[in-house]
């Protein structure tokens, strides 16, 4: 069994422990120590970094009651039966505090005013989540945030303790634990009282400040994203530097950002929409250019050409625009390569199988394609319009 001592002082930064024992397992060195400050990634925690003498510790584990540290080669002096001095990683233990003891506060905050319950937490490297058992408004969302951080300001403070199983079922813990034995406490003054194993700030005004994100519907719940301390104050420079940059491109104030993009958004609607529409009257005068250069070839109107500045649907566009009229077979490409290609028939020339043409060119050509006998398009074509009429010729005539 390994001694715990960021149970009892999570503020416990250096420390020193007799090493029991040192093991290669799968490429990686493991160290044991009879007693340590680091925390094993538990509770939605993660693992302490920092090192051992002149060893990193790269990953904490919790092996039921012994803690294995993970340290980078080389190892080093590290050896059974030696003391070493371990040094946790103050500004991640720090961090880590401030989260999860902001989660307390959070979590506590949706019982009290909604009588919504946490039913998981996250620590992440960015921000924290916790998912919450029922659906929840952005009015409560915000009163539970207010309240939460007033309790923050009010600087109360946080004790731990540790108590019996049986004990623990007459006390008003905010959440009934599984845990069977000794529990511990982490007991936040006339606000909440969880059981809990992770590491905590000594008072409340050392988180800072809880600042939510962002929230979804998630499980049939809520998923609440949250940061905390340092955390918020990076998320406050983050938003304020995205928002000055938007609002200088924009040259409105930051408090005319939302009219100015919903400006923008219209605007850029609107062009798009004029744009469709000259781009339908240049189709329709390519068109009638097109009609007027028709070749008859096996008894039908072939129509073979490449339209500059066009897409897929514009080749759509054009091709069904010009079999129309009847007696046509229409096979219209892009000038760009590899290219796309759009083949139509009118409706009379049921000799010609659109789709069988579309696979006999990809067949020469590369790419691929496939659709109906009056219609059918395909992309990846390496031929210009030259060689691609040679081969509809050819197939014609077959």
């Amino acid at each position: 069994m390994t001694e715990r001592l960021y149970y009892t002082d999570p503020d416990c930064l250096e420390f020193e422990a007799a090493i029991a024992d040192v093991e290669e397992v799968g490429g990686r060195t493991i160290v044991r120590l009879d007693r340590t400050a680091f925390y094993p990634t538990s509770g939605g925690q993660p693992f302490d970094t920092g090192r051992l003498d002149e060893a990193r510790v790269v990953d904490v584990i919790d092996e039921d009651g012994t803690i294995a540290h993970v340290v980078q080669p080389p190892a080093g002096t590290l050896r059974q039966g030696e003391r070493v001095t371990g040094r946790i990683d103050a500004e991640r233990r720090r961090d880590h505090m401030q989260q999860h003891t902001g989660q307390h506060i959070l979590s506590a905050a949706f019982v009290r005013l909604h009588d919504v319950p946490t039913v998981s937490f996250h620590l992440g490297g960015i921000s924290s989540t916790i998912d919450l058992a029922g659906e929840v408004t952005r009015d409560a969302i915000d009163a539970a945030e207010t309240v939460a951080n007033r309790v923050i300001w009010e600087n109360r403070p946080v004790t731990t303790r540790f108590v019996s199983g049986e004990e623990a079922t007459s006390l008003p813990l905010r959440k009934p634990s599984q845990r069977t034995g000794t529990l511990r406490l982490i007991d936040i003054a006339e606000w909440d009282l969880s059981a809990c194993g992770g590491t905590h700030v000594a008072r409340t005004a050392e988180v800072g400040v809880i600042a939510i994100r962002a929230w979804e519907r998630y499980k049939g719940g809520t998923r609440v994203t949250f940061v905390c301390g340092q955390r918020a104050l990076r998320s406050h420079r983050e938003l304020r530097d995205i928002i000055s940059h938007a609002a200088r491109a924009l040259s409105v104030a930051p408090a005319e950002m939302a009219d100015a993009v919903e400006k923008l958004i219209a605007d850029a609607r609107a062009s798009r929409k004029t744009t469709r529409m000259l781009s339908e009257e240049l189709i329709t005068c390519r068109v009638a250019v097109l009609a007027s250069r028709a070749e008859h070839v096996a008894g039908v109107d072939l129509v073979v050409a490449a339209l500059e500045d066009a897409d897929a649907v514009a080749l759509r566009h054009a091709a069904t625009s010009l079999v129309d009229a009847c007696g046509r077979v229409v096979v219209l490409l892009t000038t760009s390569q590899p290219a796309s290609l759009v083949v139509a028939r009118s409706a009379d020339v049921t000799a010609v199988d659109a789709s069988a043409l579309v696979r006999y060119l990809a067949g020469h050509f590369g790419g691929n394609g496939g659709g109906k006998p009056e219609l059918a398009q395909g992309g990846g074509f390496n031929a210009d319009r030259d060689s691609v009429a040679r081969e509809v010729a050819t197939f014609l005539f077959t």
